[in-house]
């Protein structure tokens, strides 16, 4: 029977004309591209958010000498002996539930009379920097600055760029940003860069077709609204100071917070959009149903790559609702972020509609290369508030997952008073972040007795920190070694480790009081684990 909720079981996403990513480096096969391990880190992290990271083990049959004689023996029935290799047993992967912190700002600015949100939220050279927008008492909206220092105290900077009430002491821009984004491949002019859903006439649209007929699709008209919407783009030298591209970067129907980044591994950008689950129509049917596609259609996500900023292809889709879920939910948004400190770890935090009550919950999926998706068990990590509260209505989760000061790990959130399809006459809304103190999003954990093996890796520092929690009779001990089946590294065995036990954050690995990994200067190492009642939230490098 469907559920509301992602049940866990993963799931492969619905991919068009898509080249799968080379294992560790997100990056096209080709016939001359090695796969395999030793794998290459984005990053000196390493949180357990799918089983890519984890050596899915090995077997072999011996004979009573243990030779191998795999396939290739004569032993009779019980002459051959079954071996394991790196078998990982006694483990499951679990997404952690957030605490809920908010609201972060009080509406007390008279452009902020109905609510105000922070829909973007970037760490920028030690600061983070927020883009959002504001509604007045009137329903008049704003575009909106903010900065702070650790995330949850946010000022709101007098920028001089807009009047309002009669001066320019405020935080208000002339231009609303969508996403935002840094580019380290762009000239300075151009460092920050936005997209966004916008407007565009029926002129313009034509032109479009007329120079890029395989960029548009028909669904981007929506007479009933009459509105044509179109993803647009703006390049900033400062994030303040904005210029909208001529052109729209796509032409198709993705309203709601799409999500744009650069993939310094794929040497490209990358747009996340909301797409539609739906069949095309009956060629014999007559065309008199309007937008039938949107009553029978359920609302999913699109994804769409491009070397060049200004002209992206249609998105195809990549995840949409399964039969885990309702008949009547839908991916309203898809929040898509990375591991902070580990960019080629992917995450979705897509919102998940219920319209059976207009109600809204935050589900969680991960991806290795942002093309294949796959469910967190222990999906959904945060739901709607009790009616009331000040995020009693409905959430809405935003980019990015942040890592505070304290190693807290946040993600921006927007808390509605009202559902979302309530009358908004009264509504009220303010920013909010789904917390996971500790950085402990995602669990690694063995109930009882479990081990597991690394695939082989490059290092990316010589001492290792482990984020960790175990019951009181539980421990954790790790083993190094240099390759599938090898011997540990000299004086880094299981019986060298000195135990992890209790609540342990970002705690070196030690061996006989040596925190040193051991391995030779250029080599790879993988790393086994014992666990016994114990969870592993994330392991650093230094």
């Amino acid at each position: 029977m469907a559920t509301k909720r992602p049940s866990g079981v993963p799931i492969l996403a619905l991919l068009a004309c898509i080249l799968p990513g080379a294992e560790g480096a997100c990056a096209p096969v080709t016939n001359a591209t090695p796969t395999g391990d030793p794998y290459t880190l984005a990053g000196k992290r390493i949180v357990f958010t799918n089983w890519h990271y984890v050596h899915p083990g090995g077997f072999s049959w011996v004979n009573d000498a243990g030779e191998g004689v795999t396939v290739g023996g004569s032993e009779g029935p019980w002459g051959a002996h079954f071996r394991r290799g790196e078998y990982p047993h006694g483990i499951r992967i679990a997404a952690q539930p957030a605490q809920r912190v908010g609201p972060l700002l009080a509406l007390d600015k008279p452009w902020e009379g109905r609510g105000v949100r922070i829909s973007c939220i970037i760490l920028d050279r030690g600061k983070f920097r927020g883009w959002g927008s504001s509604q007045d008492a009137e329903g008049g909206n704003h575009a909106c600055y903010f900065e702070s220092a650790d995330s949850l105290h946010w000022e709101r900077p007098n920028l001089g760029l807009v009047e309002f009430g009669g001066n320019r002491d405020n935080n208000l821009l002339d231009y609303q940003p969508g996403c935002v984004f840094t580019d380290p491949s762009a000239p300075p002019e151009e460092r920050y860069k936005e997209v966004d859903l916008r407007d565009i006439s029926e002129a313009e649209l034509e032109a479009f077709k007329a120079a890029r007929p395989d960029a548009w699709e028909s669904r981007a008209r929506r007479a009933d609204v009459g509105h044509i919407y179109a993803m647009t783009g703006g390049v900033s030298p400062d994030g303040l100071h904005w210029t909208r591209l001529p052109e729209p970067l796509v032409v198709e129907h993705s309203d709601t917070q799409p999500v744009c980044t650069y993939d310094e591994q794929l040497g490209k950008y990358v747009l996340y959009t909301r797409n539609w689950s739906v069949g095309p129509r009956a060629e014999e049917a007559p065309d008199d149903r309007g937008l039938s596609w949107i009553g029978v259609g359920r609302r999913s996500i699109g994804r769409s790559e491009s070397a060049d900023f200004r002209h992206f292809p249609l998105s195809q889709i990549i995840l949409e609702p399964g039969p885990e879920l309702l008949p009547s939910d839908t991916l309203y948004t898809n929040c898509k972020t990375t591991i902070p400190g580990a960019p080629g770890q992917h995450l979705l935090f897509p919102t998940i509609w219920h319209t059976s009550d207009d109600t809204t919950s935050i589900a969680v999926a991960s991806s290795r290369d942002g093309r294949v998706w796959h469910w967190l068990p222990g999906s959904p990590v945060a739901g709607t508030a009790p009616f009331g509260e000040w995020d009693g209505g409905c959430v809405f989760a935003h980019p990015n997952l942040l890592e505070l000061p304290s190693g807290d790990f946040a993600l921006p959130y927007t808390g509605y008073l009202f559902p979302h399809k309530y009358p908004r006459g009264q509504w009220r809304f303010q920013p909010g972040l789904f917390v996971w103190p500790k950085g402990r999003l995602v669990a690694l954990e063995a109930e009882d007795r479990g081990e597991f093996s690394t695939v082989t890796f490059m290092p990316p520092g010589r001492k290792l920190l482990i984020n960790a929690l175990t019951q009181r009779a539980g421990s954790l001990l790790v083993e190094v070694a240099g390759r599938s089946g090898g011997e540990p590294l000299p004086g880094r065995s299981f019986a060298d480790c000195d135990p992890i036990i209790g609540d342990q954050f970002r705690k070196p690995v030690t061996w006989k009081g040596e925190g040193d990994l051991g391995f030779e200067v250029g080599a790879a190492i993988m790393l086994r684990f014992r666990l016994e009642k114990a969870s592993v939230y994330c392991l650093d490098f230094e």
